[in-house]
């Protein structure tokens, strides 16, 4: 694979992961428990949306096809994404929103902590910008695991249902491949197996501090890096991409 390939795999990775949970988040507009909440989420959801735009504009000047953010985000099939399965599964119920938040916040902001030191100054550049927003998802998103947690009978139930329902989808973020391993040698990825131990740490605190039990590792799903992905993907693009599906080229 030639280097060009392997940083637009790799361009395709990051932007596909912000776009599609930042998707997921936006369904909660007009939906959420409480005014302030439907606020938040909806900002968070805005700044991943902006995240996958840098990501995906770069990953597009790289590729060199003629496409652009648009066609990357519009007029891709299930099997050309490359976003971890973890983000694709459906919202649930309020507890499961915020503990797939919780897992892939800590992951983010380890990953992109890291990607601040990368030898491509562009990719180094989004992440110390995203990093600031990051640092406010992983907040948020914390202090609501030890609030539902640590809170009433009923929020910790669903609390550690929703922990237990997603575990099984949480290795296949640390996964190292051959584009993985060729860019952390180039100097512009990260080690994602190394961000393992640091992830653990934060999250086995949190957990124990709400009250919670951190669920044996006793499954797991992977296969989103080869296009592998859920039902659930193409329900999520088919609504996203209708109206430029519909109406190629439509100008607002």
């Amino acid at each position: 694979m030639t280097d060009n390939n392997a940083l637009f795999e790799y361009l395709l990775r990051l932007g596909d992961n912000s776009l599609i949970l930042g998707q997921r988040l936006a369904e909660w507009c007009g939906h959420a428990p409480i005014l302030e909440e439907e606020l938040a989420l909806t900002n968070i959801g805005l700044d991943l949306v902006g995240q996958s735009r840098l990501l995906l504009t770069y990953a597009a000047e790289v590729e060199g096809a003629g496409r652009d953010e648009d066609m990357l985000a519009f007029h891709r099939d299930t099997q050309a994404w490359r976003n971890l399965l973890l983000l694709e599964q459906p919202n649930g119920d309020f507890a499961k929103t915020i503990a797939r938040q919780f897992f892939f916040d800590n992951f983010q902001y380890l990953q992109f902590e890291g990607l601040c030191q990368s030898k491509d100054d562009r990719l180094a550049a989004i992440a110390a910008k995203s990093l600031k927003e990051i640092t406010y998802h992983l907040r948020h998103s914390t202090n609501w695991v030890l609030r539902l947690g640590d809170g009433t009978t009923e929020s910790h139930e669903k609390m550690q249902i929703a922990i237990d329902e997603l575990w099984g989808f949480l290795p296949e973020m640390f996964d190292m491949d051959e584009i993985d391993t060729q860019l952390l040698a180039e100097g512009v990825g990260v080690d994602l197996a190394a961000l393992k131990p640091r992830w653990d740490e934060v999250v086995n605190a949190v957990l124990l501090e709400a009250t919670l039990e951190r669920p044996e590792d006793t499954w797991s799903v992977r296969g989103s890096r080869e296009g592998k992905h859920s039902e659930h993907l193409g329900y999520l693009l088919a609504e996203m991409q209708f109206l430029q599906r519909a109406y190629p080229d439509a100008k607002w």
